[in-house]
């Protein structure tokens, strides 16, 4: 082309001139040579790198305009408004702003005028849109020259001898440099485009392969347009330079194995390896270029299958595009436009298979992919492959070749290593735990049941053997559902959020693999954990929950406390009432002692408890099943009342026992087992309520302290007011009280039993309440057949001994005083 002719020569004219035809330069092309800029050299490698990466496809778009090929045209274009300029915008600004500010218009009404054209919507319009791209086309590459120009005629020190090879000039080791590294580009694009000894003809080839073929071709050109435009190297090595890029543009155009390319491209480099640019680790991995190539042949198959009529198939294709190859590149994508990462992964997981669900026509779907998301991805890949670095590494063509084959979309085993390099890398809005809208929160809720149902029907699957359903399940369960509960999780604990993705893509690989069921149970405890971690995290505590884990802490450490005090207490009151108040002293040690080994039990039991996996499920079980024998126990107020009725005539005999005969351990260990029965007891439910009452915690703490400050204050009610204290009344509430906890418990019990599969899971989610997690976890209500049988149960119990204790005993008993009432008056009439 005559315009890159122009752009040739006047770069050979920049780069021959000194200081001074500086200002022949300036009279020529209008640049201001008296104001220098000062740039890093990694500065100006950028800024001409992408200088020369944006005139490659605008000479591209100009080709595929005159070929008629308005859908390479437009691919072509919409790349450096996209993905180069904005890599360099900034950097720009210090060169000219103007002419910055003027490319960046440019390039945004380019791919619009394209679009425009493809359209043909009327003759004239197609003139109109004709002119208009001319017309840009021009001006894109003029002020490209211009802005290159001044680069490299005011960058300070471009026009001295350079230090690594004095008979060059900065500006010539900087054009050297960029054209070698476009060679690179030049690789990589080939590598992308696929066509490696593929003979086909260019118009059966995929539009999308071949515009990175056609990239190929031209950044090829630009690097050997840099190349001879320095007049000061040697003629010899550009002779033979010359062989070499004649060998690669043929061995480009015969489509030959990419592995020759390379070592072409490796022989021209290695005339130039003492001013070689330095090679970084770039973001853009062969991994992901596979990656790329994946979804990019996933979409193509997708769009094949649905021209025949076969969605299903289409279905899959998607899934697999999303699943196994973008989620791999969410991680890097994020370190640097998050919001273009949720947007391609939206349509990629949402809109796109919604679309194949819903059995929309080809044009649609095809429009869809092709104007929406192949842009998007084009995007992605070049941010991915120059934002971070302006120097690319050279590519191993052998360790490629090999990752081709690991990560192809033929397999589906999760790269674990490349989901782990999210960690720590989320840039997008924060909030606190349950800051989401109310409609969001129930459809978490009603996500992780569904989750849970596929979870259950993995397990069955996975035990009939029935290996590829369950894998198909274990996807769909993910896809479908997990993925909507990180939308609103991610913001509040991203890391969190990519650890139960892990546990996922870890359970698909367990069940590729075909591992034993115990490993794939392992796993799916797990999940289930996150998946209520998720829930809570979303949901928040509220206000209901934690005033039931408030009230609930107040009334057991009410009911232990009350017994104790009254123990206690009337130890105290018998020596005082004896004169034996040196004694005291003794019972105040034991009560320390008490306290004491009712601290170590705490940490003994807070330590088993926290043993992870399907161990803790099951401790919590047990330790919940215990609890409710204990509450159950000491719930009823009439066996309650006769249980310390005789546990304080027996510390009354022992108290006068031991004044008597003078031994003070009598005194110690009684008040030690007084103290410490009660402690074990607030420990057992302590226990069980913080395992239930995640993130309440405190609310549990608050409970405590007001509760022990409740039973101060009636122990000195008791000291003073004696019999008159309505003790009746007192311990009816903590039965009521113990009631409730009994049932909270047991159903929590269950499900944890549940939740380590030693008890079957019924759901009965419909039918019985779905309750926010905090409030489910409070009072043990749970949608499940197991939970609500071992409830009743309980209920039926309390009722029946309710039943017996409050009204049939009663009676029964006055019943028979009214009988021996009755006896002892006949008795007396028949002595009369």
């Amino acid at each position: 082309m005559l315009t890159s002719i122009f752009f040739l020569v006047s770069v050979g004219i920049v780069l021959g001139f000194n200081d001074n035809n500086n200002s022949n330069y300036s009279s020529v092309f209008g640049i201001d040579v008296t104001k220098k800029i000062n740039l890093s050299p990694e500065e100006a490698q950028m800024i001409f790198l992408n200088l020369e990466r944006i005139n490659s496809q605008i000479d591209l778009t100009a080709q595929n305009l005159k070929d008629n090929d308005t859908e390479g045209a437009f691919y072509h274009s919409y790349i450096p408004h996209s993905v180069t300029y904005p890599t360099i915008k900034q950097a720009l600004d210090k060169v000219d702003p103007s002419a910055s500010i003027k490319l960046e218009g440019l390039l945004t009404d380019l791919p619009i005028f394209v679009n425009s054209k493809s359209k043909n919507e009327s003759p004239s319009s197609d003139v109109f849109s004709s002119v208009n791209l001319e017309s840009n086309l021009n001006q894109i590459q003029k002020t490209t020259k211009n802005l290159t120009g001044t680069l490299l005629i005011n960058r300070v020190n471009g026009t001295n001898p350079s230090d690594i090879l004095p008979i060059l000039s900065n500006n010539d080791l900087l054009t050297l440099q960029t054209s070698l590294l476009l060679l690179d580009d030049s690789l990589q694009s080939y590598l992308k485009s696929n066509l490696s000894n593929v003979k086909s003809a260019e118009h059966s080839i995929n539009p999308l392969n071949l515009v990175d073929y056609q990239n190929s071709m031209g950044l090829l050109d630009s690097s050997e347009r840099l190349l001879f435009s320095i007049i000061s190297l040697d003629s010899n090595t550009l002779s033979e330079s010359q062989l070499y890029y004649d060998e690669i543009e043929n061995a480009i155009r015969d489509k030959q194995d990419s592995q020759i390319i390379s070592n072409l491209i490796n022989s021209v480099k290695s005339n130039y390896d003492a001013i070689s640019p330095t090679d970084v680790t770039p973001y853009y991995t062969n991994e992901n270029a596979v990656y790329f190539k994946n979804i990019h042949e996933l979409l193509s198959k997708v769009i094949e299958s649905i021209s025949i009529g076969n969605y299903s198939q289409a279905d899959k294709y998607a899934i697999e595009a999303y699943l196994d190859n973008y989620e791999y590149l969410e991680a890097p994508i994020e370190k640097i436009n998050s919001t273009l990462k949720n947007a391609l992964e939206i349509n990629l997981r949402e809109n796109l298979i919604d679309k194949i669900d819903a059995r929309q026509p080809l044009s649609e779907i095809s429009l869809f992919v092709n104007k929406t998301i192949i842009p998007e991805l084009l995007i992605v890949e070049s941010l991915l492959q120059g934002h971070y670095s302006t120097i690319i590494q050279q590519p191993d063509i052998q360790s490629a070749n090999q990752l081709d084959n690991r990560t192809s979309f033929t397999s589906s085993i999760a790269n674990l290593d490349s989901l782990r390099e999210g960690f720590g890398v989320y840039t997008g809005e924060r909030k606190v735990m349950g800051d989401v809208a109310d409609s969001q929160k129930q459809l978490v809720r009603n996500n992780v049941d569904e989750i849970r149902l596929g979870l259950n029907k993995i397990l069955a699957l996975y035990k009939e053997q029935k290996y590829d359903e369950s894998i198909s399940e274990a996807r769909a369960v993910y896809l479908n559902s997990y993925e909507n509960i990180e939308i609103p999780l991610r913001p509040i604990n991203p890391d969190f959020t990519l650890d139960v993705e892990i546990k996922f893509a870890e359970l698909r690989n367990l069940l590729q693999q075909k591992e034993s069921y115990e490993i794939i149970e392992k796993k799916i405890i797990e999940i289930r954990n996150g998946l209520d971690e998720s829930e809570r995290l979303v949901s928040g505590t509220g206000i209901i929950a934690p005033t039931i884990a408030f009230s609930s802490s107040i009334s057991i450490i009410f009911r232990e406390g009350l017994e104790s005090a009254l123990i206690i207490g009337a130890m105290l009151t018998y020596l005082e009432a004896s004169r034996n108040e040196k004694f005291k002293k003794h019972i105040y040690l034991g009560i320390i002692l008490a306290i004491g080994a009712t601290a170590i039990i705490w940490i003994i039991a807070d330590h088993m408890i926290q043993i992870t996996g399907a161990s803790r499920e099951l401790i919590e079980g047990v330790a919940g099943v215990s609890a409710v024998a204990v509450l159950f126990w000491v719930s009823f107020w009439v066996l309650n009342k006769i249980e310390t009725k005789k546990w304080i005539e027996f510390v009354k005999s022992k108290v006068w026992q031991a004044t008597t005969t003078g031994s003070v351990m009598v005194f110690v260990l009684l008040s030690f087992f007084t103290i410490f029965r009660e402690g074990f007891e607030t420990v057992l439910f302590y226990q069980s309520m913080f395992s239930y009452a995640k993130y309440m915690e405190s609310y549990v703490i608050a409970g405590l302290l007001i509760g022990l400050a409740i039973v101060i204050f009636v122990a000195f009610i008791i000291k003073k007011l004696g019999k008159r204290l309505p003790l009746r009344v007192l311990f009816g509430m903590t039965m009521g009280i113990g009631a409730y906890m009994s049932v909270a418990f047991i159903g929590n019990a269950v499900r944890s039993f549940q939740e380590a599969d030693y008890i079957h899971t019924t759901p009965l989610i419909g039918i019985i309440p779905r309750l926010d997690i905090n409030i489910a976890s409070m009072t043990g209500i749970h949608p499940t057949l197991e939970t609500f049988v071992a409830q009743l149960i309980l209920l039926g119990i309390y009722a029946v001994g309710s039943t017996y204790v409050l009204i049939l005993l009663p009676r029964k008993k006055k019943k028979i005083e009214l009988s021996r009432k009755s006896m002892a008056e006949r008795y007396s009439t028949k002595s009369d």
